[in-house]
């Protein structure tokens, strides 16, 4: 059982190649659950633990063993790496980075992670969710953005987009500030709150903050699972295959950048034409200021 536990300890290893390898030393009903694995592997990202245990005619805590014998943590973590492995036909694990990568090699696995993990919160986005929140940024007096680190970065892209949000913007990184923009605002504003692990306990209070006085809250996150979310009126959770590997590019920023270009995009084409006469004015202003 030796090569099982290293194996199933390493987050690095294809999970399906983890399958096929401990296959033979699994229980006889685990290897119903990964027989079914192994013959529809795209078919399981959408199979909940129910519908996986009817198709190898196991019960559900034998699917949820299973996923423990493979090294995963849980169903969702087990169909994460699966998405991995299976996203754009390149195994996620192929980007993980090594210290003997060359640069070629480092730009490859780069741009392959990014471009994979992209694609899977492309089809993850909850489109009913993302309308939802077109609505309340067209019909808003005022827009705040809200985030700290990485999620600040996005939160200052968003205010830096207002000419096309054609409302007036701002973006709140420091926790003393957010708490008093968050006071101030009113019925009609929005405030839009940025946190990869929604986990970040002063925005539970900005989004108090701004419902107690009668402001919207849309919630940008990774996870579905994330306890910010309860205190946001719309949730747009941007599901990336994000590593914590020490040398893991910032998936998820860019997954978020990419979510307030779709927002902001879709408010600017609702607006009316004298708007869109001011956008392309603007344009033309700024391509005057560059080099001829």
């Amino acid at each position: 059982m030796a090569r099982e536990s290293t194996l199933a300890r390493d987050p690095t290893q294809n999970i399906l190649d983890v399958i096929r390898t401990l296959r033979v030393e699994l229980r006889k009903s685990d290897r119903k659950v990964a027989d079914v694995v192994l013959a529809e592997p795209r078919q399981i990202l959408t199979d909940t633990v129910a519908d996986v245990a009817r198709k190898a005619l196991v019960s559900q805590p034998t699917v949820l063993r299973f996923c423990n014998a493979i090294g995963c943590s849980g169903y969702p973590d087990f169909k994460l790496r699966l998405a991995q492995s299976l996203a754009l036909g390149t195994p996620a694990t192929h980007s993980v980075l090594l210290d003997s990568d060359t640069a070629d090699e480092v730009v490859e696995k780069i741009f392959d992670y990014t471009l994979t993990s992209l694609d899977w919160a492309r089809h993850h986005l909850d489109k009913e969710q993302l309308s939802k929140a077109i609505e309340l940024l067209a019909d808003t007096q005022r827009i705040e953005f809200f985030g700290f680190g990485a999620s600040g970065i996005v939160a200052l892209d968003g205010a830096q987009k207002f000419p096309l949000f054609g409302v007036p913007c701002g973006a709140q990184t420091d926790a003393h500030q957010q708490i008093m923009v968050a006071s101030m605002l009113k019925p009609g504003d929005v405030a839009v709150l940025i946190s990869n692990t929604g986990m970040t306990l002063s925005l539970g209070d900005v989004a108090r903050a701004a419902h107690e006085n009668g402001a919207k809250v849309i919630g940008i996150v990774g996870a579905q699972e994330a306890p910010l979310l309860r205190y946001c009126d719309v949730s747009l959770v941007v599901e990336t295959l994000e590593n914590t590997s020490l040398y893991t590019p910032t998936i998820s920023r860019i997954a978020a950048l990419v979510v307030i270009d779709v927002l902001s995009t879709a408010v600017a084409l609702r607006r009316n034409d004298d708007h869109q006469h001011r956008i392309t004015q603007m344009k033309q202003r700024l391509n005057e200021m560059r080099f001829k």
